[in-house]
């Protein structure tokens, strides 16, 4: 299935596919650092993530 993008699909990682539904790609570690139950951490994680043209893991983990 082919998938079209968004203007910042390649900033976020958003796709469309074929039928119009959208879809967002995160690294598997994503989840596990914006679940952290530290709210600053989350706010750090979130602030760098926002800063990124791609998505360097690596350095999320480490905000």
């Amino acid at each position: 299935m082919e998938l079209g993008e968004y203007p910042f699909s390649k900033h976020y990682g958003w796709l469309q596919d074929k039928y119009g539904i959208s879809w967002q790609i995160i690294p598997w570690g994503m989840q596990k650092l914006m679940e952290n139950k530290d709210q600053k951490k989350v706010d750090r994680v979130t602030w760098a993530f926002l800063q990124m043209k791609k998505i360097d893991l690596e350095k999320l983990e480490k905000a």
